[in-house]
């Protein structure tokens, strides 16, 4: 029988992580993720306390995350929850809602740093208005082809979440451009 064992997105047994200056890039396998749309007609649940946000921003508490995905529709992240049946855990608090797990589809990356530092690192990587990029703020777009859901945490804090089959070239874009800047 073969012995497996569990890989990050970026193949390696332990999440990648780079110091460069001012900056650091995290891996973050942690994270779980679940996407929740409502049922026609259906009213939007509060998650564990957690009032679901409107288009372009993103709310937090209790250990979850959600973002605004689409009219009726959000993404749901678990910290520290991806080896856990985080979907099912969703489903019972957004009872009648569709939830599927998105967990193994995507990378998250996490990039702190200094706010001015971190703010010249998003005016390399994507052309949006800043107030777009405002703390609590969220949005997908394109980062050098690849399309990209950026989460603002904070002034220092920003999480990155693309494709798990792009997190090599995700990756290799983030930290070419951390290593640049510090």
């Amino acid at each position: 029988m073969a012995d497996l064992a569990p890989l990050t997105a970026l193949g390696a047994a332990a999440p990648r992580s780079l110091e460069a200056g001012a900056f650091t890039l995290t891996e973050r396998p942690d994270i779980a993720l679940a996407s929740l749309a409502l049922r026609r007609g259906q009213i939007a649940p509060i998650l564990d306390g957690l009032t679901l946000p409107a288009p372009g921003a993103f709310a937090s508490g209790n250990g979850l995350g959600a973002l605004w995905s689409g009219q009726g529709q959000w993404l749901i992240a678990g910290e520290g929850l991806a080896e856990t049946d985080f979907a099912a855990r969703v489903r019972a608090m957004a009872a009648g809602a569709s939830v599927t797990d998105q967990t193994d589809g995507w990378t998250a990356i996490a990039l702190t740093g200094d706010a001015a530092r971190l703010d010249a690192v998003l005016e390399r990587l994507v052309n949006l208005p800043p107030d777009a990029l405002a703390p609590g703020r969220a949005t997908r777009t394109v980062l050098h082809h690849m399309s990209v859901i950026l989460v603002r945490h904070d002034r220092e804090r920003l999480t990155i979440w693309g494709m798990r089959s792009a997190a090599g070239s995700l990756w290799h874009t983030l930290e070419t451009v951390v290593r640049r800047l510090s």
